[in-house]
């Protein structure tokens, strides 16, 4: 029987974890929402021993900058599938340019990310690196419904996004193909305008004033989103997986979540 363990039960892992279970999988997983405590080393150890596939989504810790997965448990880990939620961030800031998974990686803020990338790869892993996620009760459309959402006079820029639903289809696609880093992103990159308006119009709502980042007052997270640019493409996955994503846009991502 195909046994998942999940270290990190997450919002994206949660679907995942709901899917293969669905398909008859066994999973347990670590994480406040997990049934496994990561710091109780034997009941970890346990699980990897017995899990048929193993899948990590939890990022760098941001004191020390090491995977804390890896470097508690990589010695750990026997011969089974092995997975990591990435991120597209370890592209660095291209210039609205197109990335595959050929292109640098280590050249952004995310250093840690691009590190752990790295060490997931040389593992054996599939690495699935992922842009912005959006999905149920995590998308624009909340933002706008709550006066949050802002529009950034900040011509050129653009970036890629991908509902959850989209990234389980890729994991599960990912259990039967060969290992390596896969940009699991939808058809089309676009600025993070065009996709406030979309959400507007769907809503009924007048879209928010064109403003400078310093007029918005963005957080310093925000700030740092808006630092890079870049278009990310995800032919591997469709070549390589058989993987094609439901929502090819953000449109049509957006109106499956009214």
């Amino acid at each position: 029987m195909a046994q998942m363990f999940i270290f990190g039960l997450g919002y994206t892992a949660k679907r995942i974890a709901a899917a293969l279970r669905k398909d008859g999988w066994t999973v347990a997983a670590t994480g406040s929402d997990g049934d496994i405590d990561f710091e109780n080393a034997e009941a970890v150890r346990e699980q990897l021993a017995q899990a048929t596939h193993v899948l990590s989504s939890v990022p760098p810790d941001r004191e020390s900058g090491l995977d804390p997965v890896l470097s508690t448990y990589g010695r750990d880990f026997g011969r089974a599938w092995y997975g990591y939620l990435s991120s597209t961030g370890v592209y660095g800031d291209q210039q609205g340019a197109w990335v595959d998974e050929a292109s640098p990686t280590g050249t952004g803020r995310r250093s840690a990310r691009s590190e752990a990338d790295a060490l997931w790869v040389k593992l054996g892993a599939h690495v699935f690196r992922l842009p912005g996620i959006y999905g149920p009760g995590r998308s624009i459309l909340d933002r706008v419904a709550n006066g949050s959402a802002h529009r950034i006079d900040l011509p050129g820029h653009v970036f890629s996004r991908i509902h959850v639903d989209d990234i389980v289809s890729a994991v599960i696609a990912g259990v039967a193909a060969p290992s390596g880093a896969y940009n699991i992103a939808d058809d089309l990159p676009t600025s993070q305008n065009r996709v406030v308006e979309e959400a507007c119009r769907l809503l009924g709502m007048a879209p928010p004033p064109l403003q400078t980042m310093d007029k918005a007052g963005l957080s310093d997270m925000a700030r740092r989103f808006y630092a890079e640019n870049r278009r990310v493409a995800n032919g591997k996955a469709k070549r390589v997986l058989g993987w094609r994503p439901r929502y090819r846009t953000y449109r049509e991502g957006l109106r499956s979540l009214l």
